[in-house]
């Protein structure tokens, strides 16, 4: 029997919360890919001038990459304090945090105003960007995967992870927009900052929807528990993420491997590859990359209602698989330089994509107990990203440089898909779990010495 806790909210508040985290997380992601896309196509012009386009397209993605380098720090800290304090609190301000990094990238000065101090204060707001994301996924798909019951938790768990497509989309739309109504110089000139601009209105919006929501009531049902027990020092969630789920910790930066890496080769990399190597306009790339995010944020919750029925697990791994063996056609279909064979290898890459991304949220929750979940959800999918996301543009464009030939890529990005499916093939079948009977440690299970939580059906301590 699920618990108290745990039991299903009306379908209104729960339609209530999904929207919250969805539209915050699609505000946030908004923010984060704007920029990675920004960094394709006039980043290297405004603020690195002084080197030929392929190295500054480098350092442009360089730029992007620290954004990444900051996520695992964010997720330290929100999620030590979303463990804490609550999951709500932490989410309005990251989308603060995010907004207001965003809105400041507009009104930057670029290289020919200010020099040196350009690129130096663009390096500044994308470490604040990605501080606020390191500490946004985890609080956004925790509210949602605490709301709701078991049997349906991968469907409206994958809701948030519509965002990170919503978000592209709405990005790539935004861009792909100015760039057909304004000249190369007007874009260049100014039209770049529109988008930046508008992400102030966006998160005046999600403010309004996030601040509407309800705390988690798993995590209130926790904390009144850790507060009958405040005589007993409770440890550090990091300390206690470390010590009892650190095989989870690296089963979840192991299952981001190829998630990650796959997603910003096909949806950022290709920008550049697209425009260079294969002589395909920017706006017919941008437009691919449009349509693309639009499948794939249709088909994220499909693939997450298919992992309640047959499990995280079979999902996750069939995505992995398919991302691998997807990449040789990707790029072979990208060098026919037609739009219709572009947007196919786009498409089909984002769909098994979603495959991994949909179940990632209810997967990653699964595993750890409530008082560290935040942390140890964060930790897993930040720390990973550091590794994957942040250097794959970079890595992707340093190959395409160094050889001249898709094909290390295409290699780079199998090699990341069988880190994958070796970890997501050891972890253990979460799909049944009751978040609320997930303990940190065998001491938080039985805190009576009665044992009677090792006696509750689909506890599970560690």
């Amino acid at each position: 029997m699920a618990s108290a806790a745990s039991a299903p909210p009306t379908p209104g508040n729960l339609k209530r919360i999904v929207a919250a985290s969805l539209i915050g997380t699609t505000i946030e992601w908004y923010d984060f890919f704007l920029y990675g896309s920004a960094a394709a196509l006039v980043f290297n012009k405004l603020f690195f001038p002084d080197s030929d386009p392929l190295v500054g397209t480098l350092l442009s993605f360089l730029t992007y990459a620290v954004g990444f380098a900051a996520r695992p720090l964010g997720a330290l800290v929100f999620g030590h304090y979303g463990d804490r304090l609550g999951r709500k609190k932490l989410l309005v301000l990251s989308l603060l945090m995010m907004g207001g990094a965003t809105f400041a990238i507009g009104l930057l000065p670029t290289h020919a105003t200010i020099g040196t101090a350009a690129p130096v204060l663009l390096t500044v707001l994308r470490l604040v960007q990605g501080f606020a994301l390191g500490g946004e996924w985890g609080g956004a798909v925790l509210l949602v995967s605490e709301h709701g019951d078991a049997r349906r938790r991968g469907f409206w768990a994958s809701w948030p992870q519509t965002g990170a497509p919503a978000g592209q989309l709405l990005a790539t739309g935004v861009l792909s927009l100015l760039t057909a109504v304004l000249s190369d110089s007007a874009f260049n000139s100014w039209g770049w900052r529109i988008p930046f601009l508008l992400s102030g209105v966006l998160v005046m919006v999600g403010l309004w929807i996030r601040l509407s929501v309800d705390e988690s009531p798993v995590f209130k049902q926790a904390l009144a528990q850790a507060e009958t027990r405040k005589a007993k020092a409770e440890p550090m969630p990091l300390v206690s993420v470390l010590r009892h789920h650190w095989r989870d910790v690296l089963i979840a930066m192991g299952a981001r491997m190829a998630e990650n890496i796959s997603y910003y080769v096909i949806t950022a990399f290709i920008l550049v590859y697209a425009t260079t190597a294969a002589d395909v306009s920017k706006q017919t790339a941008l437009n691919a990359v449009l349509i693309a995010s639009a499948v794939h944020f249709a088909v994220i919750p499909g693939w997450g209602a298919l992992s309640d029925r047959i499990g995280r697990r079979p999902v996750y791994l069939l995505g992995a698989a398919g991302v691998g063996l997807w990449m040789f056609p990707f790029f072979t279909l990208i060098d026919s330089g037609s739009f219709g064979a572009l947007l196919l290898a786009v498409t089909v890459g984002l769909v098994l994509h979603g495959a991994m991304y949909a179940p990632q949220a209810a997967f990653f929750s699964e595993m750890f107990a409530t008082r560290v979940r935040y942390s140890g959800a964060s930790i897993g999918a930040q720390f990973a990203s550091v590794a994957a996301g942040a250097p794959a543009p970079l890595i992707a464009t340093a190959l395409l440089s160094a050889y001249d030939s898709s094909t290390p890529i295409s290699l780079y990005v199998i090699a990341s898909a069988v880190l994958t499916l070796i970890a997501v093939g050891v972890a253990k079948e979460t799909r049944n779990r009751d978040l609320a009977e997930v303990a940190a440690s065998p001491e938080d299970a039985d805190p009576d010495g009665t044992g009677a939580a090792s006696r509750t059906p689909g506890a599970r301590t560690v």
